[in-house]
């Protein structure tokens, strides 16, 4: 089966692709700093009707000097690499002005080096084995509308965009595509923190009156991964409950 990196694929989002191409038939590689016991439940679960297997393999993204070691290991334990799917990242927030150097550095460190670093060795990998591969970058609807208090965070996720575009020109010949999601405001842990009164006003401006699940961007995911995107590359698709309509 198909092997697939999915970092950040221990909890929320992450875990939620993970279970989604599992499903589909691919073995997923879960990268992320520590287990949880969601993932470990995930991993203990018997694939149904031909899914495979999830695996986890722990990392701490921003040691990115450490990225390429990395890929080699997870080649050599798991066979050829498919696919990635840069999900992890971390959304500390703060104004600009007053946000400490040290939290800057970091954001840029895990959301922007470290997927493009880790990117470069996958596509190698990819360019040595039997041809062709997805890479999906998960990026974020703040990388377009802005979002006060998350200045860097959503520089951080724009980046990702202007990445996808350029290297699926870069990497087309070799039969890879290279595309982009971005989730609206997700109902995950990370908006729990929001309080319900911010949620609910998230899911009125919306044009479906409601917050996207954590399925419906692994659904994404998921099709960019498949068969029937092969001619789909370069694009970022917007899963936001009609948020930015």
């Amino acid at each position: 089966m198909p092997n697939v990196i999915v970092t950040g694929g221990s909890r929320g989002l992450g875990l939620g692709i993970a279970r989604a191409l599992s499903a589909a038939g691919h073995d997923v590689i879960a990268v992320a700093r520590r287990p949880t016991d969601a993932l470990s439940a995930a991993m203990e679960e018997k694939p149904a009707n031909g899914g495979g297997a999830i695996s986890f393999v722990p990392f701490d993204l921003s040691r990115t000097g450490d990225i390429p070691e990395l890929v080699k290991e997870v080649r050599k334990t798991y066979g050829p690499l498919f696919g990635l799917v840069n999900n992890a990242g971390i959304g500390t927030g703060g104004v600009l002005a007053t946000m400490k150097d040290a939290d800057i550095e970091q954001l840029l460190r895990v959301n922007t080096l470290a997927p493009l670093i880790l990117t470069k060795y996958v596509v190698r990998s990819m360019m040595t084995g039997q041809g062709g591969g997805r890479i999906v970058n998960i990026s974020s609807i703040v990388s377009a509308t802005g979002f006060s208090g998350l200045s860097v965070y959503s520089a951080t996720k724009s980046s990702l965009i202007g990445f996808t575009r350029s290297l699926a020109r870069e990497v087309g010949a070799l039969g890879i595509t290279v595309n982009a999601v971005a989730p609206g405001f997700v109902d995950t842990e990370m908006t729990g923190e929001l309080g319900e009164q911010a949620r609910e006003k998230i899911a009125r401006r919306s044009a479906l009156r409601r917050m996207p699940e954590v399925e419906d961007i692994a659904n994404a995911v998921e099709f960019l991964l498949s068969e029937k995107a092969r001619n789909i590359t370069g694009t970022t698709v917007t899963v936001d409950a009609g948020n930015t309509a």
